[in-house]
């Protein structure tokens, strides 16, 4: 397993990126479209490839993390692109809430400090220790003193124990109201930090 800045890869990465994202955030995507295929074009362009790390075995990408210094985005959405996959209703409703979700600016992040941000493996790759290679190399390649990893769900029970395997300790839990959490089939969304 070779592990690259996703800018740094040796091949163009967008579209396995693209499928990789839509196997692991369908769940949360369902409204715009059911088809991972669909979900995958619609966000391949938005990838900022060089907050991206990817894990590469036998010249495919077998994951991907996302870091950045909290004020980079790693994702950014571009409305006509969204509009092309999911049609003009959907793709205009994904473009205003979606931009708020994943290009919301941190509130005050605390100095010298990473965001791990969108863990994904491919599914013929987990359970191999994939996402924790990339994060410690992430660890150990980036400059931060700190890292912390925002909003993962608490039904997340094996991300949650991989970011305490790695050494991230809980900092806070978002509890969501009875109809979200009925919605999300999620009780809160947990944060996570690291000191170096």
């Amino acid at each position: 397993m070779d592990i690259y800045r996703a800018d740094r890869s040796p091949f163009d990465c967008r579209e396995e990126l693209g499928i990789i994202f839509a196997d692991g955030f369908t769940q949360w995507l369902g409204f715009f479209s059911k088809d991972k295929n669909i979900i995958a074009k619609a966000f391949s362009h938005s990838f900022q490839l060089d907050q991206f790390y990817v894990a590469v075995v036998d010249q495919k990408i077998a994951g991907f993390v996302a870091c950045t210094n909290c004020y980079d985005k790693s994702l950014v959405l571009e409305k006509e692109e969204l509009k092309k996959h999911f049609g003009w209703f959907k793709g205009t409703i994904a473009a205003k809430v979606l931009k708020k979700e994943f290009e919301a600016p941190f509130k005050n992040p605390p100095n010298n400090t990473g965001s791990i941000e969108f863990v994904g493996v491919a599914s013929e790759f987990r359970k191999q220790g994939v996402a924790s290679n990339i994060i410690e190399y992430i660890i150990e390649q980036t400059p931060y003193a700190h890292y912390v990893i925002e909003e993962v769900a608490d039904t997340n029970l094996a991300a949650m124990s991989l970011y305490r395997k790695l050494g991230f300790a809980e900092t806070k839990r978002k509890n969501l109201s009875p109809s979200q959490a009925k919605r999300l089939k999620i009780n809160s969304f947990v944060s996570f930090q690291l000191n170096k």
